[in-house]
């Protein structure tokens, strides 16, 4: 497994990559979670290349940029079992040099869900995921649904663009108990972590409802909330009902549905979602 560190010797390497060139772009401290869109892409590429890069840009002023976690020789010793080709590991000066004005913005949907949470957010995304596909060019890139809105924006910004790569979104992994697996769930104490099962918990009670024959979001958002009510130490920052593509409010579910969740557990700030389908059962 090669590591690379800067854009030109990254793109070289690409260039001379063998059949599908599969990209999984993170942020490190990996987990099983990233390791799903490794085995994903091994399946449908030749040549695998991943990503390490914690993206300055996507992280506010009072976020957790300085105590994110990083784990960068674990992380790689784990790609190499995994037989990844390559890394890609950037500085933050190699992605954004001194005097860098461009932005990458998709309006309207990186305003909504967590963009309407974390201002600005979403802009440093599709930038940092706009360089990435530009310095090595994947056929393929994949990407966790755990980040449904992520999903959806990066999905647009390469319809908009043309950019010449498949976007595969692959299925949330979860811990046994039912969290869903994420790099900030470190930051949680033990009794934390038991009350951050309650995100879950409110997406599994909008299931129940589902199955029973409820169409009306504002009454699975009601349900899904109650959860909430009876965990009062953990802050529910919104769950909302949207198209999966649009991510706009849906009042009624009569096709695919994206409901999604975010709270803060303590400090730390956790988000899931769900996909409902049209006829009573998960799509």
């Amino acid at each position: 497994m090669k590591i690379f560190s800067t854009i030109r010797e990254t793109r070289a390497a690409c260039r001379r990559a063998r059949g599908k060139l599969g990209l999984v772009p993170t942020m490190g401290a990996l987990h099983e979670g990233h390791l799903s869109l490794v085995r994903a892409a091994k399946k449908r590429c030749g040549t695998v290349a991943v990503s390490i890069f914690v993206n300055p840009t996507q992280f506010g002023p009072t976020e957790d940029l300085a105590k994110y976690p990083r784990t960068f020789e674990r992380d790689c010793q784990l790609l190499k079992k995994e037989g990844v080709a390559m890394v890609f590991a950037p500085s933050a000066e190699e992605m954004y040099p001194k005097g860098e004005v461009t932005w990458v913005k998709v309006e309207g949907l990186s305003d909504r869900l967590d963009g309407r949470s974390r201002k600005g957010h979403f802009y440093g995304v599709t930038t940092v995921v706009s360089k990435l596909f530009h310095i090595v060019e994947p056929d393929v890139a994949f990407f966790g649904q755990k980040d449904a809105a992520q999903l959806a924006i990066i999905r647009r910004m390469v319809q908009d663009l043309n950019m010449p790569v498949e976007i595969v979104a692959c299925p949330i992994v979860r811990e046994p108990d039912g969290l869903a697996m994420s790099s900030r769930n470190a930051y949680l104490s033990a009794d934390e972590r038991k009350r951050a099962l309650a995100l879950r918990r409110s997406l599994l009670r909008v299931e129940e409802a589902f199955a029973a024959g409820e169409r009306d979001a504002a009454k699975l958002v009601a349900a899904a909330t109650t959860v909430f009510a009876e965990e009062p130490q953990v802050r529910l920052d919104y769950f909302e009902v949207v198209d999966p593509e649009t991510l706009e409010p849906v009042e009624k579910i009569t096709g695919r549905t994206l409901c999604a969740v975010a709270a803060y557990v303590g400090s730390t700030r956790l988000i899931d979602n769900v996909v409902l389908g049209p006829i009573g059962e998960k799509a």
